[in-house]
């Protein structure tokens, strides 16, 4: 199985918080997650979290106010996805938009309060 291009699996997490460098600092202390900047097209950096050599995350460049975990979910249709969940009562935190090196994302809470993500990455096309 390939997490970035299945259906319905987990691919990605990415952690969000109010201090990024402490944040890695604790998941290399305490996971032995290793940090590697990835360039990005806006000339701005991405640190992924890596196991190994197997990219499994990252950590959000931008401050949230509070420490949260993302799962990104991989769909075939990211835009068909997110109107379905709308349709079924989740909200939507983030329309469907592409993020350019990556793939097409959208962000939503689900009715019993759980955020996470839908993806589809550029390599499923």
């Amino acid at each position: 199985m390939d997490k970035y291009t299945t259906a319905g699996a987990p691919s990605w997490i990415e952690h969000s918080g109010p201090d990024g460098a402490a944040a890695r600092k604790f998941y290399e202390d305490v996971i032995g997650w290793t940090v590697k900047e990835m360039p990005m097209g806006d000339g701005s950096n991405y640190p992924v979290l890596n196991v190994g050599e197997e990219s499994v995350g990252g950590l959000n460049p931008r401050p949230a106010e509070a420490g949260l975990w993302t799962v990104y979910i991989t769909v075939d249709d990211v835009d068909a996805t997110h109107a379905k969940a709308v349709a079924n009562g989740a909200k939507s935190l983030a329309e469907p938009f592409n993020a350019p090196g990556v793939g097409r994302m959208a962000h939503i809470l689900d009715p019993f309060g759980a955020a996470m993500a839908f993806i589809t990455y550029e390599s499923q096309n």
